[in-house]
């Protein structure tokens, strides 16, 4: 039987609904958009300019992170190493401004730094057989500490002669207001993208994340391109804490602590799936922003700080409830 055009384009928007509202980014992106609504009517300060500023500016240490994460747990591996990375990135490059060296260098020092870090990480657990949990939990410990060696753990707030431009790089707001670092990630969210949909890069990583086995039998470059996700997860911290240094204008040795939970959390919640094969950079984006805002909102209805790992927590495990409940409906 012939199918008719408004037949054809019926079942392709209702292809597209059930998607939506299959997906798990989607029901985020709700849960920020009503949590925004509620805060906006319960609290006063919610919906200023200044507190929206901070917010969008908060979220984007945390993202573009997360950015880099994605492409490690989509090949179904984990990076616990980020927050002690960007500590070290930071103090790498902020002990070389401040020996008197320039802004480019201490940003090339920091970003091969980065490099480094992420190709050794790569090496161990793609040619040796390392677990990734085991590498970067040790990478943990060895970051933070190169980064205590490096600054003799004192506080670094002098930058040398480009002092000021490293503090417009990080602090500034170029482009209609809107803040440095905020520009940073819209680029680094649609370059992510870009290469997860459209590049052969992006397919492989999918590709090992779906069925490493499979992908190695089909001819995908699978050690090389885990050595470069780990690469890419290295770079985006080196990155955060180069624009995490230019905005809070000094650095210390506990910069970064616990962000691996906070980074995690966001590819997670986003849509991001542990077990890998899952993952969008938009994702990791909206995950951070709820954890920001779950966070500002804590403060500004009175409730104990101290309750936010509960919530991040509970959102996690919601966010792996939906996984399970849609991978049942897909079963049955």
């Amino acid at each position: 039987m012939a199918v008719t055009l408004d037949q054809t384009i019926a079942q392709k928007q209702h292809t597209f609904l059930s998607r939506m509202f299959s997906s798990q980014t989607f029901w985020v992106v709700i849960a920020v958009i009503l949590a925004c609504v509620f805060l906006s009517f319960a609290t006063d300060a919610f919906a200023t300019s200044k507190n929206l500023y901070n917010i969008t500016r908060n979220v984007t240490f945390v993202a573009i992170v997360a950015l880099g994460m994605t492409f490690v747990i989509i090949t179904g591996g984990i990076d616990l190493s980020v927050g002690s990375v960007l500590c070290l990135c930071s103090m790498v490059l902020a002990v070389t401004m401040h020996a008197g060296y320039s802004i480019e260098i201490g940003i090339l020092a920091s970003v091969v730094t980065a490099l480094v870090i992420g190709g050794f990480n790569g090496v161990l657990i793609a040619y040796l057989g390392f677990p990734p949990f085991v590498v970067t939990l040790g990478m943990l410990s060895i970051a933070r500490s190169l980064a205590m060696v490096a600054s003799n753990n004192t506080v670094v707030f002098q930058f040398g002669p480009d002092h000021d431009k490293l503090l417009a790089l990080g602090g500034g707001a170029w482009v209609f207001g809107i803040a440095n670092p905020v520009l940073y990630m819209i680029i680094l969210a649609l370059i992510t993208g870009f290469i997860l949909r459209w590049t052969k890069f992006g397919r492989h990583i999918f590709a090992i994340g779906g069925n490493e086995h499979a992908a190695t039998l089909t001819g995908v470059p699978v050690k090389q391109i885990k050595v470069a996700v780990y690469m890419i997860s290295a770079l985006s911290a080196g990155i955060a804490g180069i624009i995490q240094t230019g905005w809070l204008g000094a650095v210390t040795t506990n910069l970064g602590t616990g962000m691996e939970l906070q980074v995690i959390a966001a590819t997670v919640i986003g849509g991001a799936n542990l077990a890998g094969g899952v993952g969008t950079a938009f994702g990791a984006i909206v995950g951070a922003a709820l954890i920001e805002v779950i966070r500002n909102s804590l403060g500004l209805l009175g409730i104990n700080a101290f309750w936010q790992g509960t919530f991040i927590g509970g959102a996690i495990l919601l966010a792996v409830l939906f996984d399970r409940i849609r991978n049942f409906r897909r079963s049955d």
